[in-house]
């Protein structure tokens, strides 16, 4: 039960650190990019009919509006982990072959929406900015 939570949260962080890597402002277009991709997962056979196209059409504006603002891919990522509880408990997974793949995928959107509610804000600058106990001494510490 453990790694059916702990792997998707592991992953969303990973997803989060790579993107980080990306310069603004073409890291909020990616992601936005990203989202579209995800908009359109279940269509080849996501069990709910019509509806699958519905979703996708709101994901994809939710996506272009995400091309200028973060805010807008978060609230993507929020639509798509509802989605993707939908069809854990009555369509059909995301991955075919793996039953629990869309509980996953709703594990692991919600720490990608949160980021990119907070902006998409680098994470790998936001670790060397922070000031630690031996920055800026050259790794030598006095004691006075």
């Amino acid at each position: 039960m453990i790694t059916r939570v702990v792997v998707p949260v592991v992953i969303g962080l990973l997803y989060v650190v790579v993107m980080s890597l990306i310069r603004e402002p073409h890291r909020r277009r990616f992601n936005a990019v990203m989202l579209a991709g995800a908009g359109g997962a279940y269509l080849s056979g996501g069990g709910l009919d019509g509806w699958e196209f519905a979703f996708t059409a709101v994901i994809t504006y939710c996506a272009y509006r995400g091309l200028d603002s973060w805010t807008f891919i978060g609230v993507g990522w929020l639509l798509h982990t509802a989605w993707d509880v939908l069809h854990h408990l009555k369509g059909n997974p995301i991955i075919p072959f793996a039953h629990d793949s869309s509980f996953g995928c709703a594990i692991c959107d919600p720490v990608i929406a949160l980021w990119c509610l907070r902006g998409g804000p680098s994470v790998v600058d936001l670790i060397r900015s922070r000031p630690g106990p031996l920055k800026g001494s050259g790794g030598v510490t006095t004691v006075q």
